[in-house]
């Protein structure tokens, strides 16, 4: 099967200071692939500071990775040149976080649907462009004949952030990264927006790249999930799996930080605290290990994944009696 997207061992380091230089791993030898075939959702989960919008820059081609590979289509997306830049600019498209931030306050709705269908050439006429703007803005549940025309001050948070979708839309992607589409709007507006997303996916067969801190919308609307911590994936699976039955002490800790509707249920159940330890997390031990209660003397080497069920794996010592899973297959273990 074709892939769409591959990561082949991407790691990106920031470094700064001129005298004294220091760095920091970003992203550290991550490989997945998309397949071209058949459109799926995958989560990309984990707190602040964990790569998630790092990997969503490089997926971009807005940053370069510091080692390895972003092959879109076969082909390498820092190396590709006209014609061929222009298609990937068109058939990957971003759903950023701000819903207002993409808006130019002195230009209406209609203003920033126009200018990517003329900057790609996709209609021949204003009518044209018109029906291309209309049809998008209705795939999103979007009454054309209410947004049209009208200023970015004159919607709602949600009504923006369908608009932003539909701006991707109009380019027909093939692939669509959300970087925490939901985050900046009602709790109330969030359902129909993740329910845009999941029609996407349905019915336009786009794939969809889903970058949240929030488990909860991790969990209703994508069918895989990675979980990152600083960099390096703690967990991978299906994500009905990862998130019901999670196994890396990570991976437990955020899903126990997921408020449940039940008011007999305490927060903080599966206790995991900061505590002292010798090892670091300069990239030579388990990323995690400082944090975690059960680290040994085995972490100070970065575990291997291994894996746990047909559709889950974890990179945790604590499973090093399961067979070990290169890298580079992790994406063997995600469903479509």
């Amino acid at each position: 099967m074709a892939n769409l997207l591959e990561f082949k061992n991407v790691t990106k380091v920031y470094s700064r200071g001129l005298l004294s230089q220091s760095s920091t791993i970003a992203l550290n030898n991550i490989s997945l692939k998309l397949g071209e075939d058949q459109s799926t959702i995958m989560t990309v989960a984990g707190e602040s500071g964990s790569g998630k919008t790092t990997m969503a820059m490089l997926l971009l081609g807005f940053i370069p990775p510091t080692s390895g590979q972003i092959l879109y289509k076969g082909q390498d997306i820092n190396q590709l040149r006209g014609e061929e830049r222009m298609t990937f600019r068109r058939e990957v498209q971003a759903v950023f976080q701000d819903p207002f931030a993409v808006f130019n306050p002195f230009y209406t709705v209609d203003h920033l649907l126009t200018v990517p269908i003329s900057r790609f050439k996709l209609a021949k006429s204003k009518a044209q462009a018109r029906d291309i703007m209309e049809e998008a803005l209705t795939a999103v549940g979007l009454r054309p004949e209410e947004i049209l025309g009208r200023f970015p001050h004159q919607l709602s948070g949600g009504q923006r952030q369908r608009i932003n979708v539909a701006r991707a839309l109009v380019l027909k992607p093939k692939l669509l990264v959300a970087d925490e589409p939901v985050s900046m709007v009602d709790a109330s507006l969030r359902a129909s927006i993740l329910e845009t997303l999941r029609n996407l996916q349905k019915n336009q067969g786009v794939s969809i790249i889903y970058i949240t801190h929030d488990l909860t919308t991790a969990f209703h609307i994508a069918n895989s999930i990675l979980v990152l911590y600083q960099g390096s994936v703690m967990e991978a699976g299906d994500v009905d799996s990862v998130i019901k039955s999670p196994q890396h002490p990570y991976t437990r800790l955020l899903v126990d930080s997921i408020p449940w509707p039940d008011i007999n249920r305490r927060w903080g159940e599966t206790e995991i605290k900061a505590k002292e330890s010798e090892v670091s997390n300069d990239g030579v031990g388990c990323r995690f290990a400082a944090r975690c209660p059960f680290v040994m003397e085995k972490c100070k080497t970065p575990p291997p994944l291994y894996r746990l069920k047909t559709h889950q794996a974890a990179s945790c010592y604590l499973f090093d009696q399961n067979p070990q899973i290169a890298s580079e297959n992790l994406t063997e273990l995600l469903p479509v």
